[in-house]
């Protein structure tokens, strides 16, 4: 199923996507919910981000290719970080770049997006515990990161957390072909075949230092490709089966 989250003259909703019709969901995603007989035309609602998450925790570092393409060891443990939810924009809507920065890179990702709340989750009970899977960019000021030898200012700016456009579920997120499309030429292109660490230890590994919380997104890690935007640019990740996020750059 595809989940989404929309505006239109009723407010903020979520709903199932059927070809190009929406189908209006009463309740939250998160909790008890009931599918209507409502619907609404795609083309007729303003698309949100999909979930409005509690925190967002990314991976450094977790497709082979783009560590060779480093030329970096792999780690033992995975890398993890956080991005605030103020940085959190949805589909079309402008990345920003911010005066302090010279170079704002893009990172195509698929996250996760958590159904329930948990704690210590044993890797071979994960899958009661995701929601489904999402879009998204990780944006970063990549001359900060550098200067700072942390990532928490590069990766923390406004507009800088694009998720969207749909929550799907039911995919073999472990082998899914993900792209990164800048100015309609493809910059990305990889498949999460090439994950260092899978979902189910991610999840478990990540469960094991915080408690995970319904809506909560994990961020799994970027392919080889990556690269800088400047203002008037488009940036598209495209992930097998979810879709299109798309977005603009200004300054």
């Amino acid at each position: 199923m595809k989940f989404l989250r929309y505006k239109n003259n009723n407010g903020k909703e979520y709903g199932l996507l059927e070809g190009k019709d929406i189908r209006k969901i009463q309740g939250d995603l998160f909790g008890g919910y009931k599918i209507t007989d409502t619907i609404y035309k795609l083309d007729e609602v303003k698309l949100l981000t999909p979930c409005s998450p509690g925190k967002i925790i990314a991976v450094g570092l977790n497709y082979r290719d783009h560590a060779k393409e480093l030329n970096m060891t792999i780690p033992e443990d995975p890398i993890i970080f956080l991005k605030p939810p103020s940085s959190i924009i949805g589909p079309d809507e402008k990345i920003v770049i911010p005066s302090m920065s010279k170079q704002v890179d893009y990172e195509a990702e698929l996250a996760i997006v958590i159904k329930k709340k948990g704690k210590n989750i044993g890797q071979d009970e994960v899958k009661e515990y995701i929601l489904g899977a999402t879009c998204l960019n990780d944006v970063t000021a990549r001359d900060l990161q550098k200067k700072d030898g942390q990532w928490t200012r590069a990766k923390s700016f406004d507009t800088f957390c694009p998720i969207g456009p749909y929550i799907v579920d039911g995919l073999n997120y472990n082998n899914l072909q993900i792209k990164l499309i800048h100015n309609g030429s493809i910059k990305q292109d990889s498949s999460t075949s090439n994950f260092i660490w899978s979902i189910k230890y991610l999840v478990s590994y990540i469960s094991n230092i915080m408690t995970l919380d319904p809506g909560d997104i994990i961020t799994t890690g970027t392919p080889p490709g990556v690269g800088p935007v400047q203002p008037g640019d488009t940036v598209e990740v495209k992930v097998e089966g979810i879709g299109v996020l798309r977005n603009t750059v200004a300054m």
